[in-house]
């Protein structure tokens, strides 16, 4: 019996036409000669903007969508422009390849990645002071405010580690197992794709498109952001839908971000999202909200974790943890049942293919591909000394850092992360799905309750989620890349230098992102600010839960929360049951929950981009399914880098001119 990978890779190879027939004549370069200066000088560049792009989605709702493609596309534009200008003058030394493009690819990739594994709209801004004040008081003292240089160093000692414990399973995952990997599978077949004469013509008019949007969308923010020169001030605070509605969240914050990002996401992520808000915000707190004095004391605000609050985070932690559960228990168990029936199916030669040679009867794309990935090795001691030395290091560095973090904490984290390393590698692998954030999870509870409360468990728990999302998180994503490289002939070595260079470069960069939102926007975290960044308060709430139990929880919300736990659970389970005809129209219960916290804004936007898809697709379904990611990303990269510009004027003190209100009747006249 084929596990779905199997399945998948047989039909893929079936229905392909040879891609590398296509390739036959044109030379791969050595893989020293893959890494160029002007790669990584391009990879820089398009590193700050995605970093910039994924840390305002960070903190502004926590959905982050697939940015390969726009990597890839605009890596062959800038490259692209770049040697076109050197042979015209005559010093064009080395032609563009694809596998050069994949190494920018994933140089950004990997960079950008940073600005999520880290943290910094979860478990950094989850140990602040800012955060801390939403919780108990009690534990204000166990806290760490982000700093610049803690922050840098940290990333340092953890981004490193999973990329070396995946590098003697690159073989297995990639050529004994063919486990599809789809994201990298796809972007593969886009680079391919735009490096024939074809491919390459559609390639211009997609980064023309782009362009369009990107510059509109960098307007529209220039726009507003004249008219938000106060408090509830710009387009994002009109009451779109009404007053009472506007209480509620739910407005239209004519945001080309949560649009685009809308365009990108599936329909069924759209309207969870709304269907989540409709439920949380449209009936259950109003409903919550009159028991006000019986179930929670009427003295706190709606912003206390003991009040209201309280059931907005932790029924939505209930639905986000019974997800993440099943996700877990289902990916896990479908890793382990195909990875024991490839392993009794398995060559006679033996699991490890050290001596495997491509078969005659292999397709000739199979047989090139093997060859390349088998022709520049990493040898297994490399990876194995150099996971032994960062481990060495972070035992003795970490601690240093948080002190609330005990070397044992970290000696055991990095013996099981190997294991765990390897089953988000294979189970993303399966299903494109990775659980780095639920590893994290886990971390909280176990090293949080081990450190417990006498001994800061709070902080304790936070950093060590950070420790091993890092870890999980980058071995699948190089597992990932090395898939990319494998379809593109790029050589493994130049997939791990790359993946290390750009690994570096997010080291550097999303720190320094992230410090310019913090220090712009001191309300950065809380629940009014314009970045409330939800998921630090989820992440701290968590640890909290670790360390002090139940107990503390308001009347009735621990019975609130088993039974969404339970109903997030079945839901998924029936998802499952019914197949994906039917599957397609049983909402997602983590994209439910994650509205549970913010409001419906953000999906009213993301539901106009999922209407305009809809309408575009109805018009020309080609034209939109070649050229919607194109605009969805301008729309994204657009409306993201203007943040930039806009935060350093708010840290110069330069303020918006004019202040866009709507006012009710009685404000208006009490004024007048």
């Amino acid at each position: 019996m084929e596990t779905d990978g199997e399945k998948t890779a047989t039909t893929s190879l079936e229905t392909e036409t040879s891609v590398e027939k296509t390739f036959e004549a044109t030379e791969v370069l050595p893989w020293k000669q893959q890494l160029t200066i002007r790669a990584f000088v391009v990879s820089f560049v398009l590193s700050i903007l995605f970093s910039v792009i994924v840390m305002k989605l960070n903190l502004t709702t926590g959905i982050i969508p697939s940015l390969n493609i726009s990597a890839g596309l605009l890596g062959f534009f800038f490259v692209k422009t770049w040697t076109k200008l050197l042979e015209k003058s005559g010093y064009l030394k080395q032609p563009f390849t694809r596998q050069e493009n994949t190494v920018i690819q994933t140089c950004v990739v990997a960079s950008s990645g940073i600005a999520f594994s880290g943290g910094f709209g979860s478990y950094v801004l989850g140990m602040s002071d800012r955060v801390a004040q939403l919780g108990d008081k009690g534990f204000l003292l166990d806290t760490k405010n982000p700093s610049l240089g803690w922050m840098i160093g940290f990333l340092f000692v953890v981004s490193f580690i999973g990329l070396f414990s995946v590098v003697p399973l690159r073989k297995i995952m990639i050529m004994d197992f063919k486990l599809t990997y789809p994201s990298g599978t796809a972007t593969a077949h886009l680079i391919n794709s735009f490096h024939t004469p074809e491919g390459a013509i559609l390639a211009k008019k997609k980064v023309k498109t782009l362009g369009k949007f990107f510059s509109l969308s960098f307007l529209w923010g220039c726009f507003q952001w004249f008219f938000t020169g106060g408090d509830d001030c710009g387009f994002a605070s009109l009451p779109t839908f009404g007053n009472k509605a506007y209480q509620q969240k739910f407005f239209f914050d004519f945001s080309a971000t949560y649009v685009g990002v809308g365009m990108i996401c599936s329909h069924l992520t759209n309207l969870s999202l709304l269907l989540g808000a409709i439920l949380s915000w449209g009936i259950m707190w109003p409903l919550i909200g009159q028991h006000k004095g019986h179930w929670y004391d009427a003295t706190l605000s709606d912003s206390n974790l003991h009040g209201l609050q309280g059931y907005r985070v932790f029924i939505g932690i209930a639905i986000i943890l019974g997800d993440g559960l099943y996700s877990f228990v289902k990916v896990f168990g479908r890793s382990m049942v195909a990875l024991y029936k490839q392993y009794k199916t398995r060559n006679t030669g033996g699991i490890l293919p050290y001596n495997h040679r491509p078969k005659p009867e292999e397709p000739f794309d199979d047989k090139r591909r093997s060859e390349y990935f088998l022709k520049d090795s990493i040898p297994n001691w490399f990876a194995l000394a150099g996971y032994v030395a960062i481990a060495a290091v972070a035992i003795g560095v970490l601690p240093q850092i948080f002190h609330q973090l005990k070397w044992y904490h970290v000696l055991v984290m990095y013996i099981v992360a190997p294991v765990l390393a390897f089953c988000n590698a294979y189970g993303c692998g399966l299903t494109d799905w990775s659980l780095a954030s639920t590893y994290g999870k886990l971390a909280i509870f176990i090293i949080g309750g081990w450190a417990g409360a006498s001994h800061g468990g709070i902080v304790a728990g936070l950093a060590a989620c950070g420790v091993m999302m890092n870890i999980v998180s980058t071995a699948s994503d190089l597992t990932q890349d090395f898939k990319t490289g494998y379809m593109t002939l790029a050589s493994p070595r130049s997939m791990f230098v790359s993946q290390i260079i750009g690994t570096a470069m997010g080291c550097i960069i999303s720190p320094c992102v992230f410090w310019v939102f913090y220090m712009a926007f001191p309300d950065i975290g809380l629940p009014t600010s314009k970045y409330p960044a939800p998921f630090a308060s989820v992440y701290r709430s968590i640890a909290l839960l670790g360390i002090e139990g139940v107990s503390t929880l308001p009347k009735h919300c621990l019975t609130l929360c088993i039974i969404f736990f339970i109903v997030a659970m079945a839901v998924n389970g029936l998802k499952d049951l019914v197949g994906e005809k039917y599957a397609k129209f049983i909402p997602i219960p983590l994209a439910m929950a994650i509205p549970f916290y913010l409001g419906g804004y953000f999906a009213i936007d993301m539901c106009v981009g999922s209407l305009i898809l809809f309408l575009w697709h109805y018009k020309n379904k080609a034209e939109a399914d070649a050229y919607a990611p194109a605009v969805a990303s301008g729309l994204i990269c657009g409306d993201g880098i203007w943040t930039m510009p806009s935060s350093v004027l708010a840290l110069i003190g330069v303020n918006p001119p004019l202040c866009l209100k709507v006012l009710t009747r009685r404000k208006a006249s009490m004024l007048t």
